[in-house]
């Protein structure tokens, strides 16, 4: 609403400046002329402002120093057709012609600057910071979120907690796969992509966390290619940090340098920390794969491997810790109940997930 209260106004003053200049320096015959011409021209403008896809600061930016650069130039090449003018032509001979190709080198200056900045903007480093084209970053820099992330949910309740500070962000083409997910027709994918749009509402109306959706222009190298690839080359737009729970972006993002946060990783460093020697209570709820095994899990969901404890099937246990084994698939605890004496550890054989015993 705002922008187009600005373009009402635009036109407006565009209109009241033609009729006051025009009725003070211009014939009746010239007047009218003049006014239609004023008001065509506002018009247009409006019409490019509203038709232009996808406005860049940077291209402006890029833009306006082109021409302060290609102004200078062409000064300075103008003083050497003025010296090379007083030398081979007379003054009145070469006046018009000098102005003419004064104008012309401003016109070749400004269009090669431009061409060259904004075709390699990306690639530009001044020493005055204004005109640094590679993204500034002032504070915490901005978390972006890929679509597992959303879906697994638990990034919502982390942002309960307070403890992110940083603005995040949340790609366009991000939210389109979310869509096309919660469409699929196949029933897993339509309910994982329905919990995803749900998890983006309970995130966007968390008011302990800023969140912008991202149109960011990407290079053209990255602009067709699947949205892992998006996001790695938005992270390195942005200089943010891509939260994520996939292990292949993980490594793409590694590669390219662009810095990631996963939200397993930090799972398991929030793991309460069991030294050989505790003890600790967990609820038998299956029977292990070795011989007298039982298998329990605490509250995180580690797994407890319990010697001598396959008969106590949906009882309570207290344990004495033998072992910590940390594998990819999380942390796995093994113990005996209390007052039994050590005996050969076989627990570590034990695999997650493994086969029942039959």
């Amino acid at each position: 609403m705002l922008v187009w209260v600005v373009r009402g106004l635009f036109v407006f003053l565009m209109l009241a400046t033609a009729l006051t200049t025009g009725a003070q320096f211009l014939t009746e015959a010239q007047f009218p002329i003049f006014l239609v011409l004023v008001v065509l021209a506002a018009v247009v403008l409006v019409c490019v402002d509203l038709f232009a896809p996808r406005k860049s600061l940077t291209a402006l930016s890029g833009v306006f120093f082109g021409v302060v650069v290609g102004i200078v130039f062409a000064y300075a090449l103008g003083l050497i057709v003025d010296l090379l003018a007083e030398t081979l032509l007379s003054s009145v001979a070469g006046g018009p012609l000098v102005t003419a190709i004064k104008l012309m080198l401003g016109i070749v200056c400004c269009y090669l600057t431009i061409s060259l900045i904004i075709q390699t903007k990306d690639d530009f480093r001044f020493v005055i910071p204004y005109v640094e084209f590679a993204r500034q970053t002032r504070g915490a820099r901005p978390l972006i979120l890929e679509t597992s992330v959303i879906i697994d949910g638990r990034i919502a309740d982390i942002c309960e907690t307070r403890i992110i500070d940083a603005t995040i962000i949340i790609p366009r083409f991000v939210l389109q796969e979310l869509q096309t997910i919660a469409d699929s027709s196949d029933k897993l994918k339509r309910t994982r992509g329905r919990r995803g749009l749900d998890m983006l509402n309970k995130l966007q109306t968390n008011d302990k966390i800023e969140i912008k959706i991202s149109d960011a222009r990407l290079p053209a190298a990255d602009q067709d290619g699947d949205v892992d690839q998006k996001l790695v080359a938005l992270g390195k737009q942005l200089d943010g940090r891509i939260v994520t729970n996939d292990y292949n972006l993980n490594k793409i993002a590694q590669l390219r340098g662009v810095d990631v946060i996963n939200i397993n990783d930090l799972a398991n460093a929030l793991k309460p920390v069991v030294l050989p020697g505790e003890t600790i209570s967990v609820k038998i709820i299956k029977a292990g794969e070795e011989a007298g095994q039982g298998v329990g899990y605490l509250e995180d969901g580690t797994m407890i491997v319990a010697e001598n404890s396959r008969d106590r099937i949906n009882e309570e246990v207290t344990l004495t810790v033998t072992s910590v084994l940390q594998t990819s698939a999380g942390r796995m605890i093994f113990g005996r109940p209390e007052g039994m004496p050590a005996g050969p550890r076989r627990g570590p054989r034990h695999r997650v997930g493994g086969p029942e015993p039959r």
